[in-house]
């Protein structure tokens, strides 16, 4: 696995830690860039697609944590957490969040290194069995977001995509609007459920009209499913 393939992005407000950390993986042949606040690295998330990020908890403007539930609403991208030494309820929350795996400051840059490693094969592994979601003639690659149908890409809203993504790795399961709700919004939304249903009706104009046929189908009184289709 040559390193001089990944991008990493280093989220860390401590100007020492970045350098350091900047310098050797350079060394090391990975291509890099860096950020000092949590709004700013998702900015440079967006703008320069990373292949994994090194996330420190404690950022100025918006907490590692927080950055790591944004990024995951969209993206699968490999996480290592930079938690203090012995901070156990910051390795809990991280992992919860997303998080691949974390490291306790101060660390060897050899056991960052070999994390890094192994967090970035095991994401090649992931990516080469789910590179991308099938339904009959319905295509959603995650990578790229793209969707399409029929071998035509279809338009949707981010909103939409993510609520596709979940019916499709769910598909023949009865989905709860709560559930749903949750999956696309995240926890501690203040969504109506009847939101559900409105994206629900606008999916289908995409894609069931299109097709002709029926792909996500009402549970009355519960919910919805995505239905396989040949």
């Amino acid at each position: 696995m040559s390193n001089n393939k990944f991008k990493i992005l280093i989220v860390e407000d401590d100007a020492g830690i970045s350098d350091f950390v900047n310098a050797e993986l350079k060394h090391e042949g990975y291509t890099t860039c860096a950020a000092f606040d949590g709004r700013t690295a998702l900015e440079i998330f967006e703008k320069e697609k990373p292949d994994l990020i090194l996330l420190d908890i404690m950022l100025p403007q918006l907490s590692g944590l927080e950055v790591l539930r944004r990024i995951r609403k969209s993206s699968n991208i490999p996480v290592i957490i930079l938690t203090a030494r012995g901070e156990t309820y910051d390795k809990v929350n991280g992992l919860n969040a997303g998080a691949d795996d974390y490291i306790a400051k101060p660390f060897e840059i050899e056991e960052l290194l070999a994390r890094m490693s192994a967090v970035l094969r095991r994401s090649i592994a992931q990516n080469s069995k789910n590179s991308q979601l099938k339904n009959g003639k319905l295509i959603l690659v995650p990578d790229s977001m793209k969707v399409t149908l029929s071998d035509t890409d279809l338009n949707l809203s981010k909103t939409e995509y993510l609520m596709l993504k979940f019916f499709m790795e769910n598909q023949e399961k009865v989905l709860t609007r709560p559930q749903i709700l949750d999956s696309v919004w995240g926890e501690g939304h203040f969504i109506d459920e009847n939101t559900v249903d409105v994206y629900v009706g606008y999916l289908r104009s995409k894609i069931d009209q299109t097709a002709g046929a029926e792909y996500i189908k009402t549970i009355r009184g519960i919910g919805y499913k995505m239905l396989k289709v040949e």
